[in-house]
């Protein structure tokens, strides 16, 4: 998976730029417009926090944990509703964030949650994070489904009995290239060359293969309660994203760090940070943060086309036996614990 440093690069690198254009308690995952593109960005994050709760079925005094909190957004929500939430992040500068508005984050890797260490929770969430989880040696290696099995599992060891997951990522469709053929030397504007600047972004981060494997890997722990594709939902958060990039910066932004140049000068979404050392060559910017106008060309196109081996963000809600919008439920495996501690399975459950 992406380690801390990898974290570190994709988002702490760019910390200010983020806040300063979306907010102290920016929520950096696709929001929920329903079809609605009059909502304003704010409008649709709050209706994706509302929607969530009540596929979690939130309540005061319950505990959430947000697996890949980033900024904060859910969690205060959470704590708006009168629950207690509880984030893991692997980036600094996202659990520095955090705290100094109150918020209960750990900087400690989603995967290795446990009940032993945090307690146990009444529901989870995790928007945008899982996309993290699989690294491109992994899963060439062959281990991305053992990867997500081992997480689901772990979350249903933190859950309650009934409580459920939500989980928001981004997954590969059908026609995704094969990974060997993801390079920065292939044609411009090709699903391989956009695709190498994404790994290049993202280091550590490898997409699932649809909502098939997630369901998969949930099963004995989640089944699936209700899925939804959030594609135009995406494309309108990325749209405004841009609109708000820069739109609060103070008066001192001149004087911001090379990245924020290039975000800018390139009218990128926030978090596509272009320079610093682990970009490829094709992207290497100058010391003042500028680059050659011909590359600024290159990925302003690549930024609009939303094709990228037909990745699309998917959200689902499981519940205990499995949420690209998803939520799933934990299930004592498949239906209720009888005295003798055995779990039949109940109709209609998936295998």
């Amino acid at each position: 998976m992406a380690d801390r440093r990898d974290l570190d690069f994709t988002y702490s690198l760019t910390d200010r730029i983020i806040r300063l254009s979306l907010g102290e308690l920016a929520d950096f995952s696709g929001a929920k417009f329903d079809g609605d593109f009059s909502l304003s960005l704010e409008a649709a994050q709050q209706r994706k926090h509302e929607y969530l709760a009540d596929q979690i079925g939130l309540q005061p005094d319950q505990r959430i944990i947000d697996l890949g909190c980033g900024w904060g957004g859910l969690l205060d929500y959470i704590r708006r509703r009168g629950a207690t939430g509880v984030g893991l992040t692997l980036s600094s500068a996202q659990a520095d964030a955090c705290r100094r508005h109150g918020l209960d984050v750990r900087l400690q890797d989603a995967r290795r949650a446990s009940r032993d260490e945090l307690g146990e929770f009444d529901g989870a969430a995790s928007l945008g994070a899982f996309e993290h989880f699989c690294s491109p040696e992994e899963f060439a290696s062959g281990r991305q489904q053992e990867i997500y099995r081992e997480f689901f599992g772990r979350v249903a060891g933190l859950l309650a009995p009934g409580g459920r997951l939500y989980l928001q990522t981004m997954v590969f469709g059908s026609r995704m290239i094969p990974l060997e053929q993801i390079s920065a030397k292939a044609p411009r504007n090709s699903d391989a060359w956009i695709l190498a600047l994404v790994e290049y972004q993202f280091p550590g981060s490898w997409l699932p293969s649809g909502q098939e494997q997630l369901v998969r890997c949930a099963d004995p722990h989640f089944r699936l309660v209700t899925s939804t594709s959030g594609r135009l939902d995406y494309i309108e958060t990325i749209n405004q994203w841009n609109a708000h990039r820069g739109s609060q910066l103070p008066p001192d932004a001149a004087q911001a760090p090379p990245g924020a140049a290039v975000a800018e000068e390139l009218r990128l979404p926030p978090g596509l940070h272009l320079g610093g050392q682990r970009q490829p060559d094709l992207l290497r910017a100058r010391a003042d943060g500028s680059l050659p106008a011909r590359v600024r060309e290159d990925v302003v196109r690549a930024q609009r086309r939303t094709r990228l081996g037909a990745a699309s963000p998917q959200t689902s809600v499981m519940c205990p036996s499995i949420t690209s919008r998803r939520v799933m439920e934990v299930q004592p495996p498949t239906g209720t614990r009888t005295e003798s501690g055995r779990v039949p399975r109940r109709e209609g459950h998936p295998r």
